[in-house]
């Protein structure tokens, strides 16, 4: 049986890695505008202080694909995640979201006696990157989520991703194309 451990970003490790943050329960919270754009502006906010450099994303109804490095990428992470969830449950009470609100904390995992709410689900499914051809693949598997979705006929036309930069476009963060 595999345990949650079989994915590990390896301590000290400046390599890139794919990464995917799921939202609770899979619920369809990036829908709302506001809430995508705390994701972009912490996105946005760890790459200007160079905590995270960012090769490529996109950001789905529900999800988060990354490609990403750092000096301490998993406490990188752990913060991002952190932080987005508390503003974007705050950005739910302030606008007294209660139907999302409740859901948050009905699918919040027992053993979290520290919350009230869950916003994020545990891990993040790390797989390291180790060649050009495997970035190359991840990166197309990213930038192709929402075609294979059907929300849009090519990967440029949808905002919340990197696609826009592959593409010779200005996209929402600064993407490091360099690998």
């Amino acid at each position: 049986m595999m345990t949650r451990t079989r994915y590990k970003i390896l301590p000290g490790d400046q390599n890139p890695y794919f990464l995917t943050s799921t939202t609770v329960n899979w619920l369809p919270l990036f829908k709302n505008p506001e809430i995508a754009q705390i994701i972009i502006d912490s996105l946005i906010f760890m790459a200007s202080e160079n905590r995270l450099t960012i090769y490529a994303y996109v950001l789905m109804e529900n999800h988060l694909h990354l490609i990403a490095s750092a000096e301490n990428l998993g406490n990188e992470i752990a913060s991002f995640k952190s932080f987005t969830a508390r503003k974007c449950i705050d950005n739910y009470k302030e606008n007294r979201n209660v139907k999302i609100l409740q859901q948050l904390s009905n699918y919040k995992l027992v053993h979290r006696k520290d919350r009230s709410y869950q916003f994020w689900q545990e891990g993040v499914h790390p797989k390291r990157i180790i060649d050009n051809t495997m970035m190359q693949q991840k990166i197309n598997y990213i930038h192709h989520n929402p075609v294979r979705k059907g929300y849009v006929d090519k990967p440029e036309l949808w905002l919340y991703s990197s696609a826009r930069d592959y593409s010779g476009e200005t996209g929402l963060l600064e993407i490091f194309k360099d690998w």
